[in-house]
């Protein structure tokens, strides 16, 4: 049932979708791949002007490689622990993407990179907190917003400050993009890398290929062993995503390589999968294997403080004439971490749209006001 708090929060923000469009169009023009750390810098100096805009402390993490990340505090009603809000600023596209593909607007969609995968979530945000303080309200909690700038690329330099401040915090929300029916997500597969080489000895192919050994030959024999560890029952998949090896086509190679991704619902499941890559084996007679690499996200189990928190967010969103559902996905975000370390972890509680990662990316406008108001009633209430 609507409530007068609710429906004066979806009408403060609905007058505001034009202003909240523009700021998405900014944003996304404002291109931030991972791997171009001046681009990166020039987004997060251009998201901290916004925040400060709108009352909050902004800390600046310098990263010498890697874009610098933010750290923005907004103060609460009380003196209770933070929530933590999370959101990374980097995308899977390379600057010059906005030429090719400016943002555009079809019916009820706008489209562009890095529109879904993450910028609406962070316009979400802002306007979520600019809307409560417009209206003379604002959060319970003090919050802390994590904005970082590697989160597409395994968050190497980031996931220290997130841990560090989700063991201060009371709960975690993630505004990463809901799931394409637009269900929020209470658990999120771990997710792993591993590097299989196989190591044989060359010799001509013509003239002496019984003095060789193919290391060709020996990495054909692990991918299939590797693809006997997925285990559709359980969530667990093995994807043997790339091949390397030889130097001619005359020469018994010396060496291959397999790069393998893994997903995993369970640490049960990843530490089995784990213990499976370890034991690998080599078939041919002299051959030798070197196995590298693991879990770099942990699984965010589906755990009763996340799915309390998601029924809190469900009732809020009946509030707003919205029905949400409970979901999760193959996909890793930052929330694995923070549910790893126990952390009642909430995701999906960015933008509505779908193609994440693809050329059909877009955001659902329509829906931008009515997910802010639902971040703005979650964050006043919890």
């Amino acid at each position: 049932m609507a409530t007068d708090q609710a429906l004066q929060l979806l009408s403060s923000l609905q007058a505001q979708a034009a202003p909240m469009f523009e700021t998405l169009k900014e944003l996304v023009e404002l291109e931030s791949p991972s791997s171009d750390k001046q681009a990166l810098d020039r987004f997060s100096a251009r998201l901290a002007e916004l925040w400060r805009a709108v009352g909050a402390e902004v800390e600046v993490l310098r990263q010498e490689k890697a874009g610098d990340h933010l750290l923005v505090r907004v103060a609460g009603a009380g003196g209770e622990k933070p929530l933590l809000l999370l959101g990374h600023m980097d995308t899977v596209w390379d600057v010059g993407e906005i030429k090719r593909r400016p943002v555009r607007v079809e019916g009820d969609k706008a489209y562009g990179p890095g529109i879904y995968d993450m910028k609406g979530g962070h316009v979400q945000a802002l306007y979520a907190v600019q809307a409560l303080k417009a209206l003379g309200r604002g959060p319970r909690r003090p919050l802390t917003i994590l904005c970082n700038s590697d989160e597409e690329v395994g968050s190497r330099t980031s996931r220290p400050p997130i841990e560090a401040e989700a063991r201060k915090s009371a709960a975690v929300l993630v505004l990463e993009p809901a799931n394409a029916d637009g269900s929020l997500k209470t658990w999120r597969k771990g997710t792993g890398a591993y590097r299989v080489r196989a190591i044989g000895r060359a010799a001509h192919a013509g003239a002496d290929p019984e003095k060789g050994i193919s290391a060709i030959h020996e990495l054909a024999h692990q991918v299939l062993a590797l693809q006997a560890l997925n285990r559709p029952d359980t969530g667990t998949t093995v994807n043997v995503g790339m091949i390397q090896g030889g130097t001619r086509s005359n020469v018994i190679p010396a060496e291959a390589v397999a790069s393998v991704d893994v997903r995993v619902m369970n640490m049960a499941e990843g530490e089995g999968l784990d213990a499976a890559f370890r034991a690998l084996a080599p078939r041919l007679p002299g051959a030798s294997l070197e196995v590298t690499g693991g879990l770099n996200r942990p699984p965010m189990e589906r755990s009763a403080g996340n799915v309390a928190l998601y029924e809190k967010a469900r009732a809020l969103a009946l509030e707003l004439g919205l029905e949400i559902g409970e979901g999760g996905t193959g996909g890793g975000s930052d929330g694995n971490f923070t549910a790893a370390i126990g952390l009642p972890t909430l995701d999906g509680l960015g933008a509505y749209g779908d193609g994440g990662h693809a050329v059909t990316e877009h955001v659902v406008l329509s829906a931008l006001p009515r997910r802010a108001a639902l971040l703005a009633r979650l964050l006043e209430t919890l």
